[in-house]
C-alpha cells in the first residue's frame, strides 16, 4: 500500500506558480480544474490549447507569428507553431529591467568567487556575441565548449544562440577521445577550452587533451582560450578578446525548429547519439517545467550541482528565462566533506536546490541533520533527479525539513531534455514513488504488445508529440536512426527506454532501464526494487545487480555486487538473502552474492548494469564503453576478471 506523505498545501492555488497559472486560465480561457489529473488530462488531450496557453502565459516573444499551434501530430515528425521565429537567448537575457538583480553566483576551487547580474550577463553575451561574428560565426555554425560550470560557458552558449549558431559543450573531465566522438560529429568552427582545473585538492592539466582535441577537429577555424586559475590553453583570440569588442546586442529571430544545442548519449551502449534540440521546443519546455514544477520565479535562486556535459546544466541555465538566479558550482561538491553542498545552499541562500539520490543517501548515513545543522530559511524544495529515491530517503527527507520543503523527485532524459515524470506543489508526495506525469507529457506503461498496464512494471512510453522533443540526431539526414532508436516497438509512439509502474492514481515507480530489467523465468524484476532493499543495510556502500539469461529459457543467474563498508562474510549474505525474500520474493535472491571495489556509474550517477552485463558475457571493456563516461575510469575493469567462486 503505498503511503501519501504530504499533500498540497492547502493556499497553493494563491501562493505558487501553478495557483497562478490556473487563475490566468480560468480568466483568460474560462477553464477551471479541480485538481492536477484534470489539469493533467487537459494538457495531453488537448494540445494546441494547453501549449498555447503556456506561450502566452510565459508572454514568449516571435517576431513571425505562428500559423498555428500544431501543424503535424504525428510521432516522428510533429509541427509545431508553424511559421513563428524566435530566439531562446533573446528570452534568457534580452527582455526586462532586471538589470542590477544578480543572475549567476559562481563558484569554484580552480578561482576566486564571481558574481554577475543581470546587465553584466547581458553585457557580456553582447560583447562575446560580437567576437563570435568577427569569427565568422553565423546562422548554423557550430560552436563547441570544452568548458567547466563556469560563467564563461553560460555566456558563450547564449552568445552562440543569439547568433542563430549551434552550441555544444563537454565537461573538461572528459578525455580527447571521448569528446572527438562527440564534437567531430558536428563539423564546428570554433572550439572554447580551459587548459585545465581544479577537482578538491587535486589540480588537473588538460594541456595534451586540449592539443589532441584540436588535432581532431579538422573543421575548426579558430580555438578561444579561456583563462581558468593558473592553466591555460593554446589559442587565438582569447576569451579577453571576445569580451573586449564594442556590444552588440542583436538577436537572431530563428524558426521555432532552428537547432539550438546537441545534446550527447552517454555512449556506454554505443557510439554517442548526437541529440539536436530546437529553440522553441527547449524555450516553452522550460517555461513550462520549471515554473509549474519547480515552481521558479524572479526571486529564486537554484542550485543543483551538475557538470556540463549532463542535460541538468541546460536545465539549470533554463532558470534565467524566469528571472531566477543560479548558482554554477565547478569542483567536487563533497570536498572537504560531504556537508559541502549544504553548507553553499547556505551560503548563498538557495530556495531550490537539487541533488541526486546517492549524495542524499550518503548523508543519511553519514548521520548529517542538514534540517538542523544548517540556517536554510528560503530552501522550499528539494528536487530529486538521476536514479530512484528509496522510501527510506523520502522520510529522512522530511524528518530534516517537515512540511516546508518540498520533495520533488523526478525522472527524464537527454533525449528531450526534461523530466517526464516529477512532482509540483499541487500534487501529493507517495513514499518511495514520484508524484506523476508532468504537464503535457502523455506517459503512460505499456506491455510488450503495446497495450497500457496499470499496477504492474510495463515500457515507459510517451503517446503524444511534446515541443522538446528533438529534431533529431545531427547526421542522420533520413531519420533512420532517430526512428530506430524510440519508435521501432510501438510505432507512433515514443519508447523512453525505462521500465516504469503507474498507480491508478497516476504515481509511478521507475524500475530502472528496461534493457538492465531482469528477466527470471518469464517474470520482470526492476533494478532499482533491490537496490532499495541492499543499500539500506548499514554494511552496503553501493551495489549492482546483474541477470545473466540462459540461453535455453531457464532461469539463468542473478548476481549481486556489493561495495561494503566492511566485510562481506556469509552472515552478511545470508541477511541480504533473507532481506530480498522477505521484502521482495524469492525471484529476487541472488544466486551469488560477491564484493567489488567499486560500482561502476556515468558521469551522471547513473549505475551501469548492461555494461557489466556484457562484459561478463564476453565483451571487450572498450567495446563496451568508454572510460571517459565513467565516473571512475577503471570501475569497470573488475568485471573483465572477475570469475565466479
Amino acid at each position: 500500500m503505498s503511503e501519501v506523505l504530504s499533500t498540497p498545501h492547502p493556499e497553493v492555488r494563491a501562493n505558487s506558480r501553478i495557483g497562478h497559472y490556473l487563475r490566468w486560465l480560468a480568466d483568460e480561457r474560462g477553464l477551471a480544474f479541480e485538481d492536477y489529473p484534470a489539469l493533467h488530462r487537459w494538457s495531453i488531450t488537448d494540445l494546441p490549447g494547453f501549449w498555447s496557453s503556456i506561450w502566452e502565459y510565459f508572454e514568449v516573444k516571435s517576431h513571425v507569428p505562428p500559423t498555428a499551434v500544431l501543424g503535424r501530430r504525428t510521432m516522428p515528425g510533429a509541427e509545431w507553431f508553424p511559421g513563428s521565429t524566435l530566439n531562446y537567448a533573446e528570452h534568457a537575457v534580452g527582455r526586462g529591467a532586471d538589470t542590477d538583480r544578480v543572475a549567476v553566483v559562481a563558484r569554484s576551487q580552480t578561482r576566486p568567487d564571481i558574481e554577475l547580474t543581470y546587465g553584466d550577463l547581458r553585457d557580456q553575451v553582447s560583447r562575446v556575441r560580437a567576437g563570435l561574428r568577427k569569427l565568422g560565426v553565423g546562422r548554423g555554425d557550430r560552436v563547441v565548449a570544452y568548458l567547466p560550470n563556469i560563467p564563461e560557458t553560460l555566456v558563450a552558449f547564449l552568445a552562440t544562440a543569439s547568433l542563430g549558431a549551434v552550441w555544444a559543450v563537454c565537461a573538461p573531465e572528459f578525455g580527447a577521445r571521448s569528446v572527438i566522438d562527440r564534437f567531430g560529429q558536428l563539423e564546428p568552427k570554433v572550439l572554447l577550452t580551459v587548459g585545465g582545473y581544479r577537482f578538491g585538492v587535486r589540480e588537473v592539466d588538460k594541456a595534451a587533451d586540449v592539443t589532441e582535441l584540436v588535432a581532431g577537429l579538422p573543421t575548426l577555424d579558430h580555438v578561444v582560450s579561456v583563462p581558468y586559475g593558473p592553466f591555460s590553453a593554446d589559442g587565438t583570440p582569447t576569451w579577453d578578446d571576445l569580451v573586449a569588442e564594442e556590444p552588440d546586442e542583436g538577436f537572431e529571430p530563428v524558426p521555432f525548429d532552428h537547432p539550438l544545442f546537441v545534446l550527447f548519449t552517454s555512449g556506454t551502449t554505443g557510439k554517442p547519439k548526437a541529440i539536436t534540440h530546437k529553440h522553441g521546443g527547449i524555450l516553452l519546455e522550460q517555461l513550462k517545467n520549471h515554473a509549474l514544477s519547480w515552481d521558479l520565479g524572479r526571486d529564486d535562486r537554484m542550485l543543483w550541482f551538475t557538470t556540463t556535459a549532463w542535460m541538468l546544466w541546460h536545465a539549470l541555465v533554463g532558470a534565467l528565462l524566469l528571472r531566477a538566479s543560479i548558482v554554477m558550482i565547478d569542483g567536487d561538491p563533497a570536498h572537504p566533506d560531504l556537508r559541502g553542498l549544504w553548507r553553499l545552499a547556505e551560503e548563498t541562500g538557495t530556495s531550490v536546490l537539487g541533488a541526486g539520490p546517492p549524495y542524499l543517501m550518503a548523508c543519511r548515513k553519514a548521520g548529517i541533520h542538514p534540517g538542523a545543522d544548517f540556517r536554510l530559511p528560503r530552501l522550499r524544495q528539494l528536487s530529486v533527479a538521476g536514479s530512484p529515491l528509496s522510501v527510506e530517503g523520502y522520510h529522512w527527507i522530511r524528518e530534516q525539513f517537515g512540511d516546508r520543503v518540498l520533495l520533488n523527485v523526478g525522472s527524464g532524459g537527454t533525449d528531450v531534455c526534461t523530466g517526464v515524470v516529477q512532482g509540483s506543489p499541487w500534487q501529493p508526495v507517495w513514499a518511495g514513488e514520484i508524484s506523476g506525469p508532468c504537464l503535457g507529457v502523455a506517459a503512460q506503461a505499456f506491455d510488450p504488445q503495446g497495450e497500457p498496464v496499470v499496477g504492474e512494471l510495463g515500457e515507459l512510453v510517451i503517446t503524444q508529440p511534446m515541443p522538446s522533443m528533438p529534431l533529431g540526431f545531427w547526421g542522420d539526414e533520413d531519420g533512420s536512426r532517430y526512428a530506430a532508436t524510440y519508435f521501432t516497438d510501438f510505432p507512433g509512439v515514443w519508447r523512453f527506454g525505462d521500465w516504469v509502474r503507474f498507480a491508478a492514481e497516476g504515481h509511478c515507480v521507475i524500475a530502472g532501464r528496461s534493457d538492465a530489467t531482469l528477466n527470471r523465468g518469464g517474470v520482470r524484476l526492476g533494478t532499482a526494487d533491490f537496490y532499495a532493499v541492499v543499500e539500506e543495510f548499514a554494511e552496503i556502500e553501493d551495489s549492482l545487480i546483474v541477470h545473466l539469461e540462459d540461453s535455453e529459457g531457464g532461469a539463468g543467474e542473478l548476481l549481486l555486487f556489493v561495495k561494503a563498508t566492511g566485510t562481506l562474510d556469509d552472515g552478511l549474505r545470508e541477511r541480504l538473502k533473507a532481506a530480498l525474500r522477505a521484502q521482495l520474493s524469492p525471484r529476487h535472491v541472488p544466486d551469488q552474492i560477491a564484493e567489488v571495489p567499486l560500482v561502476p556509474r556515468n558521469r551522471t550517477g547513473k549505475k551501469l548494469e548492461v555494461p557489466a552485463k556484457r562484459i561478463l558475457l564476453g565483451a571487450r571493456t572498450e567495446d563496451v564503453a568508454s572510460r571517459d563516461v565513467l565516473a571512475d575510469p577503471g570501475s569497470l575493469d573488475f568485471f573483465t576478471t572477475w570469475r565466479r567462486p
